[in-house]
């Protein structure tokens, strides 16, 4: 099975500008989305995510998530980081929802449920298909998170566990190379 395509920035902006101009749920798309590239979540543990996951009793956001055991892949609960970008979007779309229930799903489908995994993966590919992203996949945004911080600089073992890996090796098939990057390395010579 081929591998998720990892986005561009231009990609990626691509899709956003989609959104703001194509959809009625413009800003839990935007978040849904940028969710996935600034957490580096997986595809469920997005569908999975409460209000309360995510936003403090005093209305302000989370700057660790953390995922219970049954939240994640491999039954093991973990640590996801928030990063000032990501909070400032979660925390746009949390004032814009006003919802006060924190017990309840944090994305919603417009039959006002909960995604599942399985109808959030889906709205990943009809998204990129819509906006004109070829290849890309539910797991783009994750693959494309890992590849963005190893091409920083971020060493494979702090990879690892920010993805949710046991295994470096897993987190090394995710990371994905480009000409551009071959160019720059070959200058560090």
């Amino acid at each position: 099975m081929a591998q998720a395509k990892t986005l561009t920035q231009n990609e990626i902006d691509q899709v956003l500008r989609y959104i703001a101009t194509k959809h009625r749920y413009s800003i839990r798309n935007r978040t849904i989305l940028l969710t996935s590239f600034y957490s580096g979540m997986r595809v469920g543990e997005i569908a999975s995510l409460r209000i309360c996951d995510v936003q403090n009793e005093d209305g302000t956001i989370k700057k660790e998530i953390r995922l219970s055991a049954n939240q994640t892949k491999g039954n093991v609960g973990r640590v996801v980081f928030v990063n000032e970008k990501l909070r400032a979007e979660l925390s746009n779309y949390l004032n814009y929802l006003k919802i006060k229930d924190r017990q309840k799903p944090l994305f919603y489908t417009e039959k006002r449920e909960g995604f599942t995994a399985n109808t959030l993966t889906q709205w990943f590919f009809w998204l990129y298909k819509k906006a004109g992203i070829s290849s890309a996949s539910s797991h783009s945004g994750r693959r494309t998170f890992i590849t963005n911080l190893a091409n920083k600089g971020v060493g494979v073992r702090v990879l690892a566990s920010l993805a949710g890996h046991k295994s470096i090796n897993t987190t090394m098939v995710y990371i994905d190379t480009n000409d551009e990057v071959k160019r720059s390395a070959v200058e560090l010579v």
